[in-house]
């Protein structure tokens, strides 16, 4: 694990940094990373600098580093304070219902701040609400016949296709559906040119301009993983038959 990693990782896990001597202090973490959340949903994630924070905040650059050893330890810090809770108290429910919970939870956190998905790629180091994300489908799958590394990639594909419909979300205009927008300005064009693409002109006849990505997706994917959990069951069945 290099520096900026175990610096990460002191950050999120550790116990909240606060200067050793002098008076008590004026800043904190908390402060810190809401000043941060507040420029990225206004200006983007690349509008955040360490400079931009302390000056927000009526503070000086050399101020922050007390607290933050750098703008990715920043990064990190704001994600792990702008992401949701992942969704509780729903161990009364099937997996299914908890993982679509879980997806429709994911994808409200990245309406909310869209930088997110800029923030949260690559390999990192994840603070603990974050991890508890992967946590909530690692557990929701547990006893179903998957293997560990299948629950991780099953974590993976759902968040992948939350991911998927966000980010189209975010290059929609705020009034208008990702699915609206694709019908207004494709629409016209495949129905003109019906003749080349009649399969695509059908399909898009029948659109209402209601956005259903999200859902439509992530039944599929729960369809195929419920697929899988069943044929290992029968198999079970079948060898103690």
């Amino acid at each position: 694990m290099g520096e900026e990693a175990n610096a990460a990782v002191r950050l999120l896990w550790g116990p909240p940094a606060t200067p050793s001597r002098g008076p008590k202090p004026a800043l904190s973490l908390a402060r810190i990373a809401a000043a941060g959340i507040e420029i990225a949903d206004a200006e983007g994630l690349g509008a955040v600098s360490m400079q931009k924070v302390a000056g927000l905040l009526d503070f000086t650059k050399m101020s922050l580093y007390r607290y933050v050893p750098g703008k990715a330890e920043l990064v990190a810090l704001m994600v792990e304070t702008a992401i949701d809770e992942p969704p509780t108290a729903l161990d009364a429910l099937g997996w299914r219902e908890r993982l679509i919970a879980w997806a429709r939870q994911l994808e409200a956190s990245f309406t909310r701040h869209p930088w997110l998905l800029d923030a949260t790629v690559g390999p990192r180091v994840m603070g603990p609400r974050e991890l508890g994300w992967l946590e909530g489908v690692v557990a929701a799958l547990d006893g179903r016949r998957l293997t560990g590394p299948e629950r991780m990639d099953a974590a993976v594909l759902l968040a992948g296709h939350v991911r998927g419909i966000a980010e189209q979300a975010r290059a929609a205009r705020p009034d208008s559906p990702p699915e609206a927008e694709f019908l207004a300005v494709l629409g016209p064009l495949v129905h003109r040119h019906a003749d080349r693409f009649p399969a695509l002109a059908a399909a898009l006849t029948a659109q209402d301009g209601h956005d259903r990505a999200l859902d439509f997706g992530l039944e599929r994917i729960l369809d195929g993983l419920e697929a899988l959990i069943e044929r290992r069951a029968e198999g079970a069945r079948s060898a103690d038959r």
